[in-house]
């Protein structure tokens, strides 16, 4: 297992009642670059560590939203600027975007799962070009759950947001992410998907582009299961044949749909 490299926290963002985001940089050398998908090994210094998804990168700093759902996760959430944190990174597979050069490209983010798309999002916003059309599509449970409201991004994205339930002040849309579909604008043979979310909602998406005509070799999900080494030593991730830290967590639909279609894998 490798040692964790000290990074120092210089910012810190409460995004929803129960994320935030942190931004580290390198208190000494910094890690080999991060490409969009990957994840970290991020440590909380006598509490332990949790695989973070890096949701931005600005050169050696790096950015991760966390979500408190345990102690690692509560400490990094609460860890205050100044403080220092361990990294180990970067692991796992990205999203490719290089290959979906010369495509429409459709963004479909639940939740916190936004966060391992931002970095792709703001790459093809870098380099319009390259790319057709751009559809981001976000669903979240409420409107206090939705993450980087009022960022520059998601406008130049002309992004598409609905959640499952709504307060008294939401002017917006109600409902699954994949009824923001039908508004989308691309075309079925020439595009290029990328999911993240529940896992319900990666394989309703998914099937729905698919009906449509998106060919199941262009789309990529990114996948979740305990990480505990960022190895593939310990098996804590294993989906089927996959270890998740090693073979994911971005995996083409191809290879992802038949595990995810066993309950309980």
């Amino acid at each position: 297992m490798t040692v964790p490299v000290p990074y120092r926290v210089v910012a810190h963002r409460v995004d929803t009642p129960d994320t935030a985001t942190i931004v580290l940089e390198p208190a000494d050398a910094a890690l080999p670059p991060f490409a969009p998908g990957q994840f970290a090994m991020v440590y909380a210094f006598g509490v332990g560590d949790i695989p973070l998804s890096v949701c931005d990168i600005d050169g050696p700093r790096l950015a991760h939203t966390v979500r408190t759902v345990g102690a690692v996760s509560g400490a990094l959430h609460d860890v205050r600027i100044g403080r220092t944190v361990g990294v180990r990174g970067p692991f796992g597979t990205g999203w490719e975007l290089s290959e979906a050069e010369g495509r429409d490209l459709v963004v479909v983010a639940g939740g916190i799962g936004l966060a391992p798309l931002r970095p792709l999002v703001l790459a093809a916003l870098a380099t319009p070009e390259r790319y057709r059309r751009l559809n981001v599509l976000i669903g979240g449970r409420t409107p206090d759950d939705l993450l980087y409201c009022g960022e520059p991004w998601q406008a130049a994205a002309g992004v598409r947001v609905t959640v499952d339930r709504a307060g008294p002040a939401w002017t917006g849309e109600v409902g699954l992410v994949t009824t923001l579909i039908d508004r989308a604008d691309f075309e079925p043979p020439r595009t290029a998907a990328f999911i993240c979310g529940p896992e319900p909602m990666i394989r309703a998406t998914a099937a729905d582009l698919v009906h449509r005509g998106v060919d199941p070799d262009r789309i990529r999900v990114s996948l979740e299961r305990t990480m505990h080494c960022g190895t593939g030593h310990c098996g804590h991730c294993q989906l089927g044949p996959l270890l998740l830290c090693r073979d994911g967590p971005v995996v083409g639909w191809t290879r992802a749909e038949p595990l995810l279609m066993v309950r309980e894998l």
